[in-house]
């Protein structure tokens, strides 16, 4: 019996359940859950919802992003970080989750999948540290 990917797994359960509801989307499942039984998935499943996620914010032009500072951020920063984001990634949706991290010195840093935009003032010394020490 073929394996089936993780990626092809999800886009397949997108494209099943994309638009349905009520009756619709319970057959939809069902069947989700029964092949995810068969092909011995359902340990993946955590995976596979990952990769479900990553799917639907791109198609719906939505990035994640994980906001870390040391104090709680105004509403006007928060609209300033949500806009930044929208155009760096030129997406129509940016959800943020803010987290207050008392480790930091001040400023933010934001995670958006792999990308770290560290605008810490912890990172603004290290920088500074290395310039002044290569000058």
């Amino acid at each position: 019996m073929a394996s089936i990917s993780i990626n092809n797994l999800a886009r397949a359960i997108y494209e099943s359940s994309h638009g349905k509801t009520g009756a619709e989307l319970d057959v939809v499942i069902k069947n989700v859950v029964k092949l995810l039984s068969e092909k011995h998935a359902i340990g993946k499943s955590k995976e596979i919802l990952n990769k479900l996620q990553k799917i639907i914010d791109k198609d719906e032009e939505m990035v994640r992003a994980k906001v870390s500072s040391k104090i709680e951020i105004k509403k006007h920063v928060i609209n300033e970080i949500e806009d930044f984001i929208k155009k760096r990634y030129k997406v129509k949706n940016a959800i943020l989750d803010f987290e207050i991290d008392e480790s930091l010195l001040g400023g933010v840093k934001i995670e958006v999948g792999d990308e770290i935009i560290d605008m810490t003032l912890k990172n603004k010394i290290h920088r500074l540290k290395n310039y002044l020490a290569t000058t």
